[in-house]
């Protein structure tokens, strides 16, 4: 997988991860860069192509695919996060998170895996997707699903020779990070990582030493992770 002449789509380009993606795209000399958010005005790299694009609004996701037939690479990068849990919190934010998370970006890579024969896919995951965090139980169900998405698509667009990656990261120095006090990794090394992956034709990124960590807790027993939290440990 090559970036440099590839035509790319990011989703959720106006900000964070996604304009980082933007600006490292260019770098890397891709052909073209759909730069995609709900307000394209709001996109302020210079040699992107701004395009409108709500991946909860089908008919936006459906006139974003008619608008750019010549993207090889679709990168699934818009996201939302409510910051709330699942026993106390309005629905409404919850189903929010799941209608970005796992519906748009389903939405969105429906409409765009008939062009991708022999493209890409990548998916901006989450550490959260393998744990469960107090205050964030919408972000991590929401996440998970996303995650179990990516692997099932990947089984059914290799017949066509599409690569589907999962980027996982932790906290990374960005707007919706803002309230985070613990480490964050640049929005640049997190972005590097992930286009190396891709280049490498690899189906999972873990880009950062928490995601690594938590990935290796996985096949322990949950109590072992959970130790200050889980009932009874």
């Amino acid at each position: 997988m090559k970036i440099s002449g590839a035509n790319v789509l990011v989703t959720g380009a106006n900000r964070g991860l996604g304009r980082q993606f933007a600006l490292s795209l260019l770098e890397r000399g891709a052909a073209k860069v759909y730069a995609a958010a709900r307000r394209p005005s709001t996109i302020d790299i210079p040699g992107v192509t701004p395009l409108q694009l709500d991946i909860t609004d089908q008919a936006s996701v459906e006139a974003a695919a008619a608008a750019a037939p010549d993207v090889t690479i679709l990168i699934n990068n818009a996201g939302i996060s409510t910051m709330t849990n699942l026993l106390d919190a309005d629905l409404a934010g919850i189903r929010s998170e799941l209608d970005t998370h796992f519906w748009g970006t389903l939405a969105v890579t429906r409409a765009f895996a008939p062009q991708l024969a022999d493209g890409a896919i990548l998916n901006v995951l989450s550490a959260l997707s393998w744990f469960a965090y107090e205050g964030a139980g919408a972000y991590h169900v929401a996440k998970a699903a996303e995650w179990a998405l990516t692997n099932s698509v990947r089984l059914e667009l290799a017949k066509q020779g599409t690569l589907v990656t999962g980027l996982h990261l932790g906290a990374a120095d960005t707007d919706m990070m803002s309230w985070y006090e613990g480490d964050k990794t640049a929005p640049a090394d997190i972005i590097n990582a992930a286009l190396d992956g891709l280049e490498a034709n690899k189906i999972e990124v873990v880009a950062d030493q928490w995601s690594a960590h938590v990935k290796s807790t996985l096949s322990n027993n949950p109590t072992t992770f959970y130790a200050d939290t889980v009932v009874g440990s």
